[in-house]
């Protein structure tokens, strides 16, 4: 599938939040929150705009293609409840973004890459899919494999993150299983998914 790979800084700066979580992308916002490009007068931004933004903030941050996005909006709407939270609730349960919520991994473009190159089994089974999405006691597991264990254990123990608590992760198997559906108040990114609705329903 395509992806985004160019830089990060300036997506975090163009957004003005923090949707790409490596250390440059990072600081790049903390050091000039203004937008990337000349520095000039800008016009104030249209309610189209505004839309926009927040609607690029979760496709960014979840590594999403505008088909897929709408596929999810579209699976949201035929949910019960508000269609936004369900939106980002979907998005929750990838698995590439559980993986990454678990602590297996320190950003959803690392978790990416290791489910496509085969590093993880979910409940038993080799998995390549990064958009498979989770169930309450789902088990996401490393294969058994010294050198994953080894690479995967220098990044659990050094990785400073905070875990999702919908998600049981046991450090000694590199193990985490899926305890719970996540809640909208679960959602680590801020946006306005009231704004997100009103665009994708144009």
């Amino acid at each position: 599938m395509g992806r985004y790979t160019g830089p990060k800084g300036r997506i975090n700066r163009r957004l003005g939040a923090q949707v790409f979580e490596s250390g440059g992308a990072i600081r790049a916002l903390e050091k000039r929150e203004n937008p990337p490009g000349m520095v000039r007068r800008r016009r104030k931004i249209s309610n189209y705009g505004l839309a926009l933004t927040e609607k690029q903030k979760i496709k960014f941050y979840y590594g999403l293609r505008d088909k897929q996005l709408r596929r999810y909006f579209a699976k949201a709407r035929r949910l019960k409840g508000n269609t936004g939270e369900q939106l980002l609730m979907l998005c929750e349960r990838r698995l590439d973004n559980v993986v990454r919520r678990a602590g297996f991994a320190t950003s959803r473009p690392m978790a990416r890459q290791g489910i496509v190159h085969g590093h993880f089994q979910l409940n038993g089974h080799k998995v390549t899919k990064p958009s498979i999405l989770v169930r309450p006691g789902d088990t996401i597991a490393l294969r058994d494999r010294p050198n994953l264990k080894v690479m995967y254990t220098g990044i659990v123990e050094s990785a400073a993150t905070e875990r999702a608590d919908w998600i049981s992760f046991d450090d000694k198997e590199l193990k985490a299983i899926v305890t719970a559906v996540p809640g909208f108040e679960d959602v680590s990114l801020p946006v306005d998914v009231g704004q997100v609705v009103a665009f994708l329903s144009r």
